[in-house]
């Protein structure tokens, strides 16, 4: 696995056929630059409006913008080279392009659900701890908490850029839709088994760490038992309200992957097609739907965005 790659032929670019067999490739296009389009536009709508306003400088919101962040950068790896293969038919990417997509793609992917898992706790304190929240979740904490995330993300990667890397490459061929870890291992000449061995490691590595979708479970069980414990129904409710989006996001990350896994499982195989089929949703419903979940079930996301359009209205006239 730590061998370097002694191979006498190196590729120097690759040829993405993942959408050869689709008819109508130029609707699909359309389809993935319209969704990138309300991504950046909802993501940076998030990201100014919380940057621009002193009052939204709290953890929650903090957290909220890093993931807006985090989803350009995410989608932005995947959207531009399907809508270079769709619409440009610019089949063609070069190795360091390739692999630096790959690099953001799953840097974006990892900081994601770290930054969910923040968002979690951020929750659970809020609820279970009100009184100490502000001076045990402070400003300053939550930005130390998002550098460690984009830290261990960065050293994540870092081990598993060297395997894919590493890789013995002598057919120019992707035949996934973009260039993320396992259409660069499968597009080697050995067999890519082995170099599926760091990812697994990084993976667990990160389970130990972070917890991930377990940590988020037990927040949920510590915010729900708090919840359970108050007798008026209207702070029930009001409770209950400041996590639906959260619960939301976390919902839309881990369906595509829990589908994915839980066919494989029961003996479900699936094929190239439907394999494409995941990871386009995956890499852009997730983006598209986290900046739209918070304008429209956050109050003071909400309230702004409509002040800024009322205002902007009453300037035309």
């Amino acid at each position: 696995m730590g061998t370097k790659n002694n191979t006498t032929v190196r590729v120097s670019e690759f040829i993405i056929i993942g959408f050869d067999h689709l008819s109508h490739q130029k609707l699909l296009g359309s389809i993935i630059l319209i969704t990138y389009v309300l991504i950046l536009v909802g993501c940076c709508t998030n990201v100014s409006m919380i940057a621009a306003d002193r009052h939204l400088h709290s953890p929650m919101y903090i957290f909220i913008c890093n993931l807006a962040i985090v989803d350009i950068i995410f989608s932005t790896s995947s959207c531009i080279s399907m809508i270079a293969v769709l619409l440009a038919e610019m089949k063609r990417i070069s190795f360091y392009s390739c692999f630096t997509g790959m690099f953001f793609y799953h840097l974006g992917d990892i900081t994601s659900i770290l930054t969910l898992t923040w968002m979690a706790v951020d929750r659970m304190l809020a609820i279970s701890l009100p009184l100490r929240y502000n001076s045990i979740l402070t400003s300053r904490r939550c930005i130390m908490g998002i550098g460690a995330s984009w830290i261990i993300a960065m050293i994540s990667m870092s081990k598993i850029s060297e395997a894919a890397y590493n890789v013995p490459y002598c057919q120019p061929i992707v035949r996934y839709v973009f260039c993320d870890y396992p259409a660069m291992v499968r597009a080697g000449c050995g067999n890519p088994l082995p170099y599926f061995t760091i990812p697994i490691i990084v993976g667990w590595w990160l389970w130990l760490l972070g917890g991930h979708f377990t940590l988020i479970f037990l927040t949920y069980v510590v915010i729900v038992w708090t919840v359970l414990r108050i007798s008026d129904k209207g702070s029930r409710k009001k409770m209950f309200s400041t996590c639906i989006s959260h619960i939301i996001v976390v919902s839309v990350y881990y369906a595509p992957k829990l589908v994915s896994v839980l066919l494989t499982r029961v003996g479900v195989n699936l094929n190239l097609t439907e394999r494409n089929a995941v990871l386009i949703v995956a890499s852009t419903m997730t983006p598209l739907i986290n900046p739209i979940t918070y304008c429209l079930t956050t109050k003071e996301l909400r309230t702004r965005l409509v002040n800024r359009f009322t205002k902007k209205h009453v300037a035309i006239k």
